[in-house]
């Protein structure tokens, strides 16, 4: 049996991720402070990108 592992994120599941609002998430992402890529209506978020940006914000840039 395969286990499909998860490769996109939503924002919504990103704002979870990183405790903060849905809002506050969705700015980040369309100022491009989280990189994204559109896929249709959606925005779609790779957990290396969430991982960029949390780095990014703890070595204090």
């Amino acid at each position: 049996m395969s286990v499909i592992i998860k490769r996109w994120h939503s924002t919504a599941e990103v704002a979870e991720m990183l405790g903060f609002g849905l809002t506050k998430t969705k700015f980040l992402v369309l100022s491009g402070q989280i990189r994204s890529v559109k896929d249709g209506r959606h925005r779609r978020i790779l957990p290396q990108w969430v991982d960029d940006y949390v780095n990014k914000i703890a070595e204090g840039e």
